[in-house]
């Protein structure tokens, strides 16, 4: 095996004398190639895959209207009618599962976003510039980590009034700590590298050697640790629904509806039960997604 032309993204890969693959191509194929050896990866992917497209199809998939109620159904158990049961008020609660779904994934993939850019630009910055400026960055992230996050969540969701923008943007910038430091790490270390001091001698821009030879290089643990963040920004969400400072009623949420079924736990046992294995499974399945795409990305 050999290589022919020359930088990152260039060039071709001659492999025992057949046709030369793109190096890009190559480094697709072995990825893949490590990841589909991942079951219980490929399972939480497929989990994952699930879910999503339960939550964009839920208003066609729903099989009532998340909202209307009966108080002739009032805590039916699950049956054909209503395959996971009615609430004390008598709504389908697989309508309402489907529809909490969608908050669940919104929640988790905005607040994630959130978390990824203010990390990234603080991890950024502080390991470019480094000197005063990365101890400066830094000591704030420590000051922010001393805070503990659920306490530091609770006490900013009762401060303000709970919505689900307001409930992304907290989860998100209470997030994008673990993000930075992970980000300057990988930065410190590629900052020095050969590609790296060659442009700056060859008087490349900041801003260019940044967005061009740095940061996509230190994108893949940003990746593995976006997909493991978004796992605990439903869990997060969950909980603060759960105590009732998340997603506010009548809005469907797996969390809330968790809340309603407690004061009901001994006589309908399936207003806990279903959504609570509906968070269960979808932080596991991410996990384990998470967990697939780091080994798959490692390039040891």
């Amino acid at each position: 095996m050999r290589a022919s032309g020359s930088g990152w993204g260039g060039g071709h890969l001659v492999v025992n004398g057949h046709v030369p693959l793109p190096r890009r191509h190559f480094r697709e194929t072995v990825f893949w190639r490590q990841f589909r050896r991942n079951q219980l990866a490929l399972a939480g992917g497929a989990v994952v895959l699930v879910l999503s497209l339960a939550a964009l199809l839920a208003q066609w998939l729903a099989p009532y209207d998340p909202s209307a109620y009966d108080v002739k159904q009032i805590l039916l158990a699950p049956s054909f009618a209503h395959w996971l049961g009615t609430d004390q008020i008598g709504r389908d609660v697989l309508s309402r599962m489907l529809y909490g779904a969608r908050i669940s994934m919104a929640v988790g993939f905005v607040s994630v976003g959130i978390a990824v850019v203010v990390g990234t630009v603080i991890g950024s910055v502080a390991a470019y510039y480094g000197g005063r400026v990365d101890e400066l960055l830094m000591r704030f992230v420590d000051l922010m980590l001393n805070f503990p996050r659920l306490f530091l969540l609770l006490t900013l969701i009762a401060l303000l009034r709970p919505s689900i923008w307001i409930i992304m943007a907290v989860i998100g910038l209470t997030g994008w700590m673990g993000l930075a430091r992970l980000v300057r790490g990988e930065i410190l270390s590629l900052k020095e590298r050969e590609f790296v001091l060659s442009a700056r001698a060859l008087g490349a821009l900041d801003r260019r050697i940044m967005f061009r030879h740095i940061l996509p290089n230190a994108l893949v643990p940003v990746l593995v640790s976006a997909t493991l963040g978004v796992a605990g920004a439903i869990l997060a969400e969950s909980g603060l629904s759960f105590l009732g400072l998340g997603v506010q009623p009548p809005t469907p949420s797996w969390g809330n509806i968790l809340n309603e079924g407690r004061a009901n736990i001994e006589i309908a046992w399936w207003l806990s039960v279903f959504p609570g294995m509906a968070i269960l499974v979808t932080v596991l399945a991410y996990n384990l997604l998470g967990e697939g795409l780091r080994d798959a990305l490692d390039p040891r």
